[in-house]
């Protein structure tokens, strides 16, 4: 008969950034296994402790806000222009975007009152903004924003309740060009994410009905999400039948694509974390 590790231990492996083949080890008795134990974590830690001496020396910014700089330096190359929105979000505009009290994303956000949150997604400030630069800019439009999402996310190592987004808009494109252009800018975002294992997949959406996923790695992993337009959504905000293309990327989710681990956890803001190194060490 052979056991595996304890739970306990496995949580400590992970934390530790394990390679997948020791997580998976049998052993004989608890004897050879509690000495097997002890040993992978000291050369783990050992690994770790220079890791931050290494952070604190060399990288000086976490991978997050190293990640955010990078994209946002691809982006302006590309002429798109950075906006800056409030993380309060108020009810009326969410039920712009379909959000009321029926919907399923009700349930996840956190409200600061009756008729204010904590914004879900960034995407009804970005319309909200498009109104009147479509006014006063020409088109092309092409404008994006980094900044935290809040959900009561419950899906385990892949989720968070504060999250890091990235969203892109393009408008006023020449409608034969929308679904080149997406996987144009996708490909241009990945590649400087150093992501190179990813696909496009047509799935449905709670909000946008058909959008078009980006899928990394074997475990199809979901980095980021694309609509585009005209839609329905556009007419709240009075957009007359305006082309475009928008994308929405999660930032931990690309750290995890691009080091290949399991838990958001360790790429995203953090008191037991920085900059993917488990502090209890």
């Amino acid at each position: 008969m052979t056991i595996p590790w304890t739970a306990t231990q496995l949580r400590r492996l992970n934390e530790l950034n394990a390679a997948p083949g020791s997580m998976g080890k049998m052993f004989g008795d608890r004897r050879s296994r509690e000495e097997s134990f002890r040993q992978i974590e000291k050369t783990l830690v050992k690994k770790q402790r220079r890791r931050i001496r290494e952070y604190r020396e060399l990288n000086k910014r976490p991978a997050l806000c190293r990640l955010e700089s990078l994209l946002t330096s691809v982006l302006i190359k590309q002429d798109f222009v950075q906006v800056s929105t409030p993380i309060i979000m108020s009810k009326g505009l969410l039920k712009k975007m379909s959000i009321d009290a029926d919907h399923p994303l009700n349930s996840q956000i956190y409200w600061v009152d009756s008729n204010k949150c904590l914004r879900p997604m960034l995407a009804p400030h970005l319309y909200y903004l498009l109104v009147d630069l479509l006014r006063l800019w020409e088109k092309p439009i092409r404008i994006f924003e980094v900044g935290p999402c809040f959900r009561k996310e419950t899906k385990g190592a892949q989720h968070a309740g504060e999250f890091t987004m990235l969203n892109l808009v393009e408008m006023g494109l020449p409608d034969r060009s929308r679904q080149n252009r997406i996987r144009e800018l996708g490909s241009l975002m990945l590649k400087a994410a150093q992501i190179d294992n990813f696909r496009y997949e047509v799935v449905p959406s709670e909000i946008y009905g058909d959008t078009i996923d980006i899928l990394a790695g074997e475990d199809s992993l979901e980095i980021g999400s694309a609509a585009m337009g005209p839609h329905p959504l556009d007419q709240p905000w009075k957009i007359q039948e305006t082309t475009w293309v928008g994308i929405g990327f999660g930032l931990e989710r690309m750290l995890m694509a691009a080091h290949k681990t399991q838990n958001l956890a360790k790429m995203g803001r953090s008191l037991s974390y920085l900059d993917g190194i488990r502090l209890n060490i």
